[in-house]
């Protein structure tokens, strides 16, 4: 009993963002409906609709969500009311041609604009639902627009007042992912540079940083809406986004550069070079806990030791007999991974710069 007690507790708390989500969700529905059904709109279901649909895992993702469904309603609503009344469409020829008039130029503006998406849906309805067609289009316009933006306040309502999950929080955590991440992406680079990983695992998990840096941008920009909007006084997430783009930048070429060392290399340069990657991914892994918890952020004093070490070793090694005889790949890698070990010293201390701006902290002192 105790265990599944145990095992409960630590699923709600793994889960806690997608229970809230699905709270806000239900609770907007209800309200919509409820409100639909006092001020006895015809089509109810629709604000109901929107009001679920508008409510995001931010404030400023339910923002975005509203404005553009409003948009859309708007433009697609009276556009195709105005189209309506201009051709008559009673016989079926004639109401295909409406259609195209209607649907076309909204589409190629859903095709430029994604927030327009909705409205060549909302004219069709407009033109084709049983109440457009007892009442005109203009009447369906107006009711259309009226169900959709009962549905957008609602939902903007709820996700502000019902445990309203602020996209800075959210990009606290997904840039924790991405710093996780990229340390095991380090990690397996090391490994494979000793013949000890495939390239193929290295590929996947090259392949998930690409999807969760995607990811974090798209929650930097529902923050940055939110500050826009003055419904947070959080940071700019747009210098940490940055720091973690040239983290993956300089990845990229120790990707390239991470094929298997022959052995005078690795008697060479093997130690520090682990020591120093292995470094690098554990201050990375430090910075997103703490980052993601708003703790204290860790000193990475003795990882940049550890690069330092590496560099020595580095110079070391090219005024050594050893660099004339290496292969001239082996030797092109070899100096592609310093030079990206280097700007990886660089950029390391500016993420840790940016995630304690970010926090509202500084990094500790060795």
């Amino acid at each position: 009993m105790e265990a599944t007690h145990n095992r409960s507790r630590a699923w709600l708390r793994r889960h806690t963002a997608e229970l809230r989500l699905a709270l806000r969700m239900t609770a907007s529905g209800l309200l919509a409906y409820a409100l639909a059904e006092l001020l006895g709109l015809a089509q109810g279901y629709w604000a109901v609709f929107t009001a679920v649909i508008v409510v995001q895992a931010s404030v400023g993702g339910s923002l975005k969500a509203g404005i553009d469904r409003l948009l859309g309603t708007l433009g697609g609503a009276f556009y195709g009311a105005l189209v309506g009344l201009i051709i008559p469409h009673a016989e079926p020829f004639s109401r295909g041609a409406t259609l195209a008039v209607a649907v076309a130029p909204l589409a190629l503006l859903a095709a430029m604009r994604a927030s327009f998406r909705i409205a060549p849906v909302t004219a069709i309805i407009v033109l084709l639902s049983t109440s457009g067609g007892e009442a005109g289009p203009f009447a369906a316009a107006v009711a259309r627009v009226s169900e959709i933006g009962l549905g957008c306040i609602v939902g903007l309502g709820v996700s502000l007042l019902v445990l309203p999950a602020r996209a800075h929080g959210l990009v606290a955590k997904t840039a924790s992912r991405n710093l996780a991440l990229i340390a095991e992406v380090l990690s397996a680079s090391s490994a494979r540079l000793a013949g000890a990983a495939d390239r193929r695992r290295l590929a996947a998990l090259n392949d998930r940083l690409r999807g969760a840096l995607r990811q974090l941008e798209a929650i930097g920009r529902e923050a940055q809406r939110e500050r826009r909007s003055r419904l947070s006084g959080a940071p700019d997430p747009e210098p940490l986004v940055r720091g973690l783009r040239r983290l993956r930048a300089d990845l990229v070429v120790i990707a390239l550069a991470s094929e298997p060392l022959t052995q005078a290399s690795l008697a060479a340069l093997g130690a520090p070079l682990a020591a120093a990657i292995a470094g690098v991914a554990e201050a990375l892994r430090r910075i997103g806990a703490s980052l993601a918890a708003a703790s204290e952020l860790p000193s990475i004093d003795a990882t940049l030791a550890t690069l330092a070490a590496y560099a020595a070793a580095m110079d070391q090694f090219r005024a050594s007999p050893l660099a004339l005889d290496l292969p001239a790949a082996e030797t092109e890698r070899i100096f592609a991974l310093s030079f990206a070990l280097a700007q990886l010293r660089g950029d390391l201390s500016d993420i840790a710069l940016r995630a304690a701006a970010f926090a509202g902290r500084t990094p500790t002192a060795a």
